[in-house]
């Protein structure tokens, strides 16, 4: 068949990509290179994108990096099958027998028109013979959104960074004056002789210091240039300092590097900005899209994050126990956290290993998930990358998600970017691998003040504990990580892109204003060194499930909705058993 005959048939076969020329060329390159037909080549992909976790017979969007994928497995099953030995030949009927039994048992749950391939790399597609009864939703996959998420760092200008914090400071002036019915908002370094109130940057007042954690006598306010030129105020605190807005029964509030703050008070003259009162900020609102949705089946959550093994050896035996866990519960949802190949781990340091990164996640990562998403039909895998993982090719945050090959093209296992916002049956969740709890801890500073105005806490919530606050300060500052700049000591932990930050956004994404971008998740999920809690912050549940390397994990349990169509959510902090317990 001709260029051009194979171009016309493409096109009217995916009328969806008729008008991409590049990817239609890509298609036609792969009929020619490899023999196949258009009709072939159609089944393939559609086959290699069908999702089983949303209805039984969605195919996903057709995109040059699925394309990619595809062929990469084209590439193994000729490998494959020329390195195999011939077999005698047997009848047609016998084989057509043979081949059902042993790759893809019933093919009734299996979508007419998909054509089933025999699967490489040892994926079978038994395990999806049947719709998830758990519906996902991600974020966006195509083409544009992957290559946004995948930007090229290391090429920050002062000039961006300064946008983007500027920016921030700006966003929630808006927001601060719109909640306090606020005319006007001041400059902090403009003397003046009635009260003003101001919003800007806590940052650390004296250069010199070694820790991050800021004392009395050395905070300042960071202005934007549209509001205060940019410039840097030193902080006083009167003796009675009131607290306006805050949580009732806090009776204080806290500071850390690069939170966005609002405060009541003036400048004198004496070069410093005198605070008398402090405007807490808004939460966010409530989730609104869980309440919109029908009531579904329950199910279970089970949560893990690395690291997965102790710094005294790669054998991974906790994660080998936690699978086995794992295999004998049966959740519908497995979500899993980095770092899993970390490039902190002593051994993998000093160069103490026999495999590549790569060979590592899939053999104990990939492989053995698969293997569960066989036994269970129907159930998903989540895994979220960090930072630290060796397999990442993106070690800035925000990261993006591991490349397809990771997980062998494995259509259950969905790959998430760090941090992540999702949906599980319209319940909302938003979740990082990053330590950002502990980060905020080593700088903050808390100072005591009289409160006024206090918002009751909502029905459930945990009151005002120190975990509780922390939690606290992501939803009111709406980032996963609100710290700037990372703190000197834990700066191997994390490479912040500030450019990028916006894919930070807590509570929806980063370019749309509706109502849904400032929606709380229902779960919060921030893994960290701190101690195991599951806490409940503006009626949303933050979970922190520790480390498996620590013999800790989590299920949450989804069970229904209450009558206000919010989801009935119990979470239980677990341990892993020792061996021979």
């Amino acid at each position: 068949m001709s260029t051009e005959s194979l171009t016309q048939e493409i096109s009217a076969r995916f009328s969806d990509i008729a008008s991409d020329a590049p990817l239609i060329a890509d298609c036609v390159s792969i009929c020619q290179n490899y023999s196949l037909t258009p009709e072939d080549l159609q089944y393939k992909w559609e086959a290699h994108n069908f999702r089983p976790s949303a209805t039984r017979s969605e195919i996903s969007p057709y995109t040059a990096d699925s394309l990619t994928t595809l062929k990469l497995q084209i590439q193994r099953e000729r490998a494959t099958k020329s390195a195999l030995p011939r077999e005698p030949r047997t009848s047609l009927v016998a084989s057509l027998g043979g081949f059902r039994n042993r790759n893809l048992g019933s093919r009734a749950n299996v979508p007419a028109h998909v054509k089933l391939e025999p699967a490489a790399d040892g994926f079978s597609m038994t395990g999806i013979a049947g719709p998830s009864k758990v519906a996902f939703h991600g974020p966006s996959t195509d083409a544009n959104a992957r290559k946004k998420r995948a930007y090229r760092y290391m090429l920050e200008k002062p000039s961006e960074r300064g946008d983007v914090l500027d920016d921030r400071i700006d966003e929630f002036a808006g927001r601060i004056r719109a909640h306090y019915d606020l005319s006007d908002l001041g400059d902090p370094s403009a003397s003046t002789t009635d009260n003003i109130t101001v919003v800007g940057r806590i940052i650390q007042d004296d250069d010199a210091a070694e820790s991050a954690k800021l004392v009395e006598g050395a905070i300042a306010l960071e202005c934007s240039r549209a509001m205060g030129y940019g410039a840097r105020v030193a902080l006083r605190f009167d003796w009675d300092l009131k607290i306006r807005g805050g949580p009732q029964g806090s009776g204080s509030t806290t500071f850390f590097p690069g939170a966005i703050v609002a405060l009541r008070g003036k400048n004198g003259g004496g070069g410093y900005f005198q605070v008398s009162e402090i405007l807490t900020l808004p939460p966010l609102l409530p989730s609104t899209l869980s309440a919109k949705q029908d009531p579904s089946d329950p199910f279970s959550v089970f949560i893990a994050s690395g690291p997965y093994t102790p710094d005294a050896d790669l054998g991974f035996r906790p994660w080998r126990t936690l699978i086995s866990k794992i295999k004998e519960t049966k959740p519908m949802v497995v979500l899993l956290l980095g770092p899993f190949i970390d490039a902190l781990h002593p051994l993998i340091k000093s160069g103490e290993v026999d495999s590549t990164p790569l060979n590592l996640f899939r053999t104990r990562f990939a492989d053995p998930l698969s293997k569960y998403l066989d036994l269970v039909p129907g159930s998903v895998a989540l895994i979220i990358p960090s930072p630290r993982d060796m397999i990442s090719n993106h070690a800035v945050f925000p990261q993006c998600e591991f490349s397809a090959d990771a997980a062998r093209g494995d259509p259950r296992i969905h790959l998430l970017p760090n941090p992540v916002c999702f949906a599980l049956n319209g319940i909302t969740f938003a979740a990082t691998s990053v330590d950002t709890l502990f980060h905020l801890k080593k700088g903050e500073f808390v100072r005591r003040g009289e409160e006024v105005n206090a918002m009751p806490a909502m029905m459930g919530d945990s009151g005002t504990d120190p975990m509780a606050n922390v939690c606290r300060h992501l939803l009111q500052q709406r980032s996963f990580y609100p710290i700037f700049p990372v703190p000197l000591e834990l700066a191997a932990e994390v490479a912040l892109d500030v450019t990028h930050s916006s894919g930070l956004r807590l509570g929806g994404g980063d370019e749309d204003k509706n109502d849904a971008s400032e929606s709380a998740p229902d779960v919060l999920i921030v893994p960290s060194r701190l101690r195991q809690f599951s806490k409940t912050v503006y009626g949303t549940m933050a979970l922190n499930p520790s480390f498996v390397s620590k013999a800790a994990y989590m299920i949450l349990d989804v069970a229904g909705r209450e009558s206000d169509g919010k989801p009935r959510l119990s979470a239980r902090m677990e341990k892993i058993p020792a061996k021979g317990e």
